[in-house]
């Protein structure tokens, strides 16, 4: 902000002299770099977290930096701090900044003090989770695989190996953000910091060894001297000198261990995370507000969101295994950037209403006040002018009205309702009145560079626009080695690939049966998963994977064989290291065993002891054939016969960049499984023929009642994912490289890019409808005069530089249908498009009062409600 005051000054002020001007200067920078350096005290107490003195009341949203971009870093942290968000929370991804031991990488999207910083900008606080575990659905849970391979090793637990190189990196971490001054008595934005990660969850199995590794693990952080407090999640016996806090989808119960400790939720989880296999789940925001609020009135002062961005697992990041590239979460922003409506805004809301109930909040304890069966409030009261209250009705199934103060309150069924003068409910958390938008994947436009000067769709691809390569077979380079028995992957691999080859040789006799009666002998493999792939003699014969619920595998696929000498061919490769668990990292992958042949004239035959011959890797990875560069390893084919439906090809296309500004997606619904590139930059796994099963989707879901991650189901049947998000910082405006690596059989000339497009805005608000929370801060102070703000109908464009162009649809009375097909219904005015036209249209963003008084009385003694859907461009 300063750097922008000081240019606008410089600017506008070109007509005073030099000197005076250079001294003026000057003068702004010193002031901006004193506030920029100045330090903030940060302690805490039994109610919360205390900044230069004084208790906050805080919101905290999650943003992991690698799962965006640095372009996308300032809009996603400011969208965040319009939503009402004080602090961003990310983790720290151990092995993106190691990948290689004695190795570091904090570029590009790894550059943790570049995100810090941003964040700084904006002017809000950041909590960094160091860990350096992370589970969070991260490939290996964050922790870099050469960990595994140093002699003596044991993950998390009381060991000098392991603990050596945790406080190493630990140490790393915290003496980066000290160089930068980020710390907060530093005059940086980070007041709080996290060691270890849910570790309660999974310990009992690690013993005393686990108790005495959790006590050195917070003494270690502590003696680190960052200057702010340190957190444990999920760890009741975490010692006093952290803060243990909770994880979970409801968290108003939870009771930190030490009376000295206020209550912190570090993970409010607002949606659930997709595995391929499964169908999309989502989370209503009445849930989410009604838990939020629900946190804040027992007591709660910090809560974060888990996720407030979600974001992409580009590359190899996803964890599991199984993970989807998407990350999105159904978070208030989503994958792409924009705001998920209307949770956004209905949590916008549920924040403001928090923040007018502050004062009452940090200096006051909760007087609990029994409602009825199923009903509660809460009062907070300092002296006679501070009280706020909350009133809640956990009934999952009914609506209610009770008593409170003398007044009757009406409690629709699992809600809350937040009085922050103890008298007006300024918010309900069951009362969504915020715009819903129309979220649409347009297909996208542009002149491909093979193609002549006219428009034209990616759906119009010829086949003379892809070059294609055959990923090799079985072994292909010098790296391949024979070893008898079977080999796990992990140990094989690390954490280079996610493909490893088994080949080994079989010899048939002429007089075996199956080659006279063409019958099929059949081939039995155990594997540890998660995806198996069968080639005989070089030719694809089939192959199996597990999912989520059962990732081992089991194959018994029929095979033809020839007499003599024949290549068996097993591609076993993983999507996702496990993250989560006890013991995690021993879990292994790859082929077990046992594997055989059956069907043969003296019974079956075991191959698991036999020489087999291991390849690492594909041919592709090693010379990088995901550069789309000709070289003498990379010979691109061209022509009109390119393979489609087949394994293990690549495939290159070139494309301009689509027009616009929206985000970009690749629709990838006619393809197998495998992995995309753009300009070198791998957009992740893809893996559209990944079905979710048929039954367990809802969708007309019902917030009321508890939430799970099998509640809210959508999409049964269908892909888990489609479309892969491609950020635009990836894509030039002319000669961008599109490779794929298919491992199963597709069609790329079907593959579209289509754009993320927000234009339709949408809000229904009824006359019964609570104002807007900010209009109520002025006239909470005037009400003794009775003075009550009105309900708003309020829409904003979701993209910077959007107006709204047109209303599509406006009715005041009794209008139907939901937004995308509004009708008019039986009571109607005709002042409602004129009224809304004046009021919206050229403008970012407006508010219009739903009264009769604004639009005239069309139906007397009828409740109603004003229904607009407009266009954004």
């Amino acid at each position: 902000m300063c750097r922008e005051t000081v240019r606008e000054f410089s600017n506008r002020n070109m007509e005073v002299t030099g000197k005076i001007l250079l001294a003026l200067i000057f003068a702004l920078y010193g002031i901006c770099q004193v506030q920029y350096v100045s330090s903030t005290n940060v302690t805490y107490d039994h109610r919360a977290v205390v900044i230069n003195g004084q208790r906050r009341v805080l919101v905290s949203g999650s943003i992991h930096y690698p799962r965006s971009t640095p372009d996308m870093w300032p809009d996603l942290i400011q969208k965040a701090k319009e939503g009402g968000v004080d602090v961003i929370e990310t983790y720290v991804f151990w092995n993106i900044h190691e990948p290689q031991q004695n190795k570091s990488n904090f570029k590009g999207r790894f550059d943790l003090v570049k995100f810090i910083k941003t964040i700084q900008r904006a002017g809000l606080y950041a909590h960094l989770r160091i860990g350096p575990y992370a589970c969070a659905e991260w490939n290996y849970g964050g922790f870099p695989v050469w960990l595994h391979f140093i002699p003596g090793i044991k993950f998390r637990t009381d060991n000098e190996p392991f603990k050596m190189e945790m406080e190493r990196f630990t140490r790393k971490i915290v003496e980066m953000m000290k160089q930068e001054n980020l710390f907060a008595p530093q005059g940086g934005p980070i007041i709080l910091a996290q060691i270890e990660n849910e570790y309660g969850n999974i310990d009992e199995p690690y013993g005393e060894a686990g108790k005495r590794y959790i006590k050195w693990a917070a003494s270690m952080a502590v003696s680190l001297k960052t200057g702010v407090p340190w957190v444990m999640c999920k760890q009741a016996d975490a010692p006093p000198i952290v803060i243990d806090t909770w994880n979970g989808f409801y968290g108003d119960q939870f009771t930190p261990e030490f009376p000295t400790s206020p209550k912190i939720w570090t993970e409010n989880w607002s949606g659930w995370f997709l595995a391929y296999g499964d169908p999309v789940p989502s989370r209503p925001a009445e849930d989410l507000a009604f838990a939020v609020a629900r946190w804040y009135q027992r007591g709660g002062t910090f809560q974060n969101y888990y996720m407030y961005h979600g974001g992409t697992n580009f590359g190899r990041t996803s964890g599991g295994p199984f993970i989807a590239t998407s990350y999105d979460y159904d978070a208030p922003i989503d994958e792409y950037g924009l705001p998920n409506q209307p949770k956004w805004g209905h949590l916008k809301e549920l924040h403001s209403a928090i923040k007018l109930c502050e004062g009452a909040l940090i200096n006051s304890e909760p007087q609990f006040v029994s409602l009825g069966p199923k009903q509660e409030g809460h009062v907070y009261s300092d002296g006679p002018n501070i009280c706020a209250a909350f009133l809640a009705n956990m009934d999952s199934q009914n609506d209610t009205t009770v008593k409170f103060n003398g007044v009757s309150y009406h409690l629709p069924a699992w809600s809350v309702s937040i009085l922050p003068d103890c008298k007006n409910v300024v918010f309900n958390t069951a009362q969504v009145s915020s715009q819903t938008t129309s979220v649409q994947m347009q297909l996208a436009s542009s002149k491909l560079v093979h193609s002549s000067s006219k428009e034209r769709s990616y759906l119009e691809m010829e086949e003379k626009e892809w070059s294609w390569l055959p990923e090799p077979i079985g072994v292909w380079g010098k790296g391949a080695f024979s070893k008898h028995g079977l080999v796990e992957q992990i140990n094989t691999v690390g954490d280079s690939s996610d493909y490893l080859w088994y080949t080994t040789i079989i010899d048939v006799d002429d007089d075996e049966a199956f080659l006279k009666d063409r019958t099929q002998p059949v081939l039995h493999v155990e594997s540890r998963g998660d995806d198996l792939r069968v080639f005989i003699n070089g030719k694809y014969k089939g192959g199996k994977s597990g999912n989520n619920s059962l990732p081992n595998i089991t194959l018994d696929q029929p095979i033809s064989l020839k007499s003599g000498r024949n290549r068996i061919q097993l591609l076993s490769v993983t999507v996702g290291l496990q993250n989560y668990g006890s013991f995690f990292d021993l879990r292994g992958a790859g082929i077990t065993g046992p594997v055989k042949l059956m069907g043969f004239k003296h019974g079956e035959k075991d191959l698991s002891s036999q020489t087999w011959i291991y390849q690492i890797g594909l041919k592709g990875e090693k010379y990088r054939f995901y550069n789309g560069k000709t070289t003498a390893k990379a010979r691109w084919a061209t022509g009109a016969h390119m393979p489609k439906k087949q394994p293990m090809i690549w495939y290159k296309t070139s494309f301009d960049a689509p027009e616009g500004n929206d985000p970009v997606a690749l629709d990838m619904s006619s393809m197998g499984k495998g992995v995309a590139w753009v300009n070198g930059q791998s957009i992740g796994r893809y893996w559209p023929t990944k079905l979710a099963p048929n039954t367990g989707c809802d969708e007309t879901c019902d917030y009321r009642g508890n939430y799970g991650p099998d509640k809210c189901l959508r999409n049964c049947g269908k892909p888990s994912q489609t479309l892969y998000h491609v950020p635009r910082s990836w894509i030039r405006p002319t000669g961008n490289i599109l490779v794929l690596f298919e491992e199963e059989g597709g069609d790329p000339h079907q593959i579209s890019f289509k754009t993320r497009t927000v234009k339709n805005l949408c809000a229904q608000v009824s006359q019964t409808h609570l104002p807007p929370v900010d209009s109520w801060k002025s006239s909470l102070k005037t009400r003794a005069e009775g003075i009550k703000p009105k309900p708003e109908l309020q829409l904003k464009c979701p993209s910077s530089g959007q107006v709204v162009s047109s209303i599509k649809f406006a009715s005041f009375g009794t209008p139907e249908g939901k937004c995308g097909s509004f009708t008019h219904g039986a009571c109607k005015t005709n002042s409602a498009i004129p009224i809304i036209h004046q009021a919206c249209v050229g403008r970012a963003s407006c508010s219009v009062e739903v009264s009769e008084e604004k639009f005239g009385d069309p139906c007397m003694g009828i409740t109603k409600t004003l229904a607009v859907e407009a266009i954004c461009s």
